[in-house]
C-alpha cells in the first residue's frame, strides 16, 4: 500500500514539474476532461473520494471497488454550442478477484459546413467532427482500508478526414482513513503519448524544376504538430454523516492539478433521504467561467436486486450557457 501511494505522489509531483512551464491551453483533446455522472457534476465535480459506481472509472477508477454487483450507466451531455457528449459504463463484481469495467464515451456535433477563400460564404459540401475514448478498468480492495484501480482507454479525434489517435493510462487510490467515515482519493488521469492529426487534406503537391527546367512534381505531406492529452491530478476528501433517522449527508472536497492550466478547486454536498432521494449543489473555484451547480437524483427498485437510477445536474457556464446532464443507470 505504501509503495503505491509514493508512486502516486511521485507522479503526482512529475504532473506539477510538466506544468511548471507555460502551458496554457496547451492540450489537446479536450473532451477527456468533460465530467460524466450527474451526480458528480450537481456536487461540483468534488469526485474523486467520493465516486464509488460506474463513473468512478473517469474521476478515480478505486472507486470501483465498491460496486457490490453489477451496474451499468448512461449519461447525455448537453454541452456548449449544440456539442453533445454521450457515456456509458459498466461494471461487474467478481469475488475475491476484484472489479472490472469497460466505458465509453463519445462527443459529436452538428455537420458545419465547408468554406474556402473564394467560398467564404460555403462550398455546399459539409464536414463532421468527433472525438471518442474506449477504456477497460480493474479495481480491487488491497487492505479493508486501502483499495487501488487503474485504466487503459484508446483515445482518437477526427475532423473530416484527418484522424489522430493514441492510448491513455488512469490511475487512483482510495484510503478509509479509519476516522469515522473520512476517506481520501487520489487519481492522475489521461496519462499517454502525443496525438497527431493525419489524412489525405494534407497531402500536397510540390513541383521542383529539373536539370532540363522542366517541373516535377512532388507528392508532400503538411506535418501537423502534436499535442498534449489534458492530464489531470486530482487529490480529495469525503465525509458522511447522520442528519436524521433516515437522512444522511455527505460533503466532498477536491484539489485539481491540470497540465494545461493552473490548480483549480471544488467542493460539493449531497443530502439523501431513505437511500431514494438525493439533493445536491457545489462549487468549482479558480475556473474561468465554471461555478455554482445543482443536482438531484432518485434511486428506485424495479425488480427483484435491480434498482434504477436517474440523475440530473444543472452547471453554471458564467457567459456562456449553462449546461444540463442526465444519467440513468442500473444496479443489479
Amino acid at each position: 500500500m505504501r509503495k503505491i501511494i509514493w508512486l502516486m505522489l511521485l507522479l503526482m509531483v512529475a504532473t506539477t514539474a510538466s506544468a511548471g512551464h507555460s502551458k496554457m491551453g496547451s492540450a489537446g483533446a479536450q473532451f477527456l476532461k468533460i465530467g460524466v455522472g450527474s451526480r458528480y457534476q450537481g456536487t461540483g465535480e468534488a469526485s474523486v473520494a467520493m465516486a464509488n459506481d460506474v463513473y468512478a472509472m473517469f474521476w478515480n477508477p478505486a472507486g470501483l471497488v465498491e460496486v457490490e454487483n453489477s451496474a451499468i450507466g448512461f449519461t447525455n451531455v448537453n454541452w456548449l454550442l449544440d456539442i453533445d457528449l454521450n457515456y456509458v459504463g459498466y461494471a461487474k463484481h467478481f469475488e475475491d478477484i476484484g472489479v472490472f469495467g469497460v466505458s465509453a464515451a463519445v462527443l459529436s456535433m452538428e455537420d458545419q459546413e465547408i468554406t474556402t477563400l473564394d467560398d467564404q460564404d460555403g462550398t455546399g459540401d459539409f464536414y463532421s467532427a468527433v472525438s471518442y475514448a474506449v477504456g477497460v478498468s480493474y479495481a480491487r480492495q488491497l487492505t479493508d482500508r486501502f483499495a487501488f484501480g487503474g485504466s487503459f482507454k484508446y483515445v482518437g479525434e477526427r475532423i473530416h478526414k484527418e484522424n489522430a489517435s493514441t492510448f491513455a493510462f488512469d490511475f487512483g487510490t482510495l484510503l478509509y482513513t479509519g476516522f469515522k467515515s473520512l476517506r481520501m482519493g487520489m487519481s492522475i488521469t489521461n496519462m499517454g503519448p502525443d496525438l497527431q492529426f493525419s489524412g489525405p487534406d494534407l497531402d500536397v503537391a510540390y513541383d521542383e524544376l529539373d536539370g532540363d527546367g522542366a517541373n516535377t512534381p512532388i507528392g508532400a505531406s503538411v506535418k501537423t504538430t502534436p499535442y498534449d492529452l489534458p492530464m489531470m491530478f486530482r487529490f480529495g476528501l469525503a465525509y458522511d454523516f447522520a442528519v436524521a433517522s433516515k437522512s444522511d449527508v455527505t460533503i466532498s472536497a477536491e484539489m485539481k492539478h491540470p497540465n494545461d492550466s493552473h490548480q483549480q478547486g471544488s467542493i460539493g454536498a449531497e443530502w439523501q433521504y431513505d437511500e431514494m432521494f438525493f439533493l445536491r449543489s457545489g462549487y468549482k473555484f479558480q475556473s474561468d467561467e465554471e461555478g455554482l451547480s445543482f443536482g438531484g437524483g432518485l434511486i428506485t427498485n424495479i425488480s427483484g436486486e435491480t434498482d434504477l437510477l436517474i440523475d440530473y445536474a444543472w452547471q453554471d457556464f458564467g457567459r456562456l450557457q449553462s449546461t444540463h446532464r442526465f444519467s440513468v443507470g442500473f444496479n443489479f
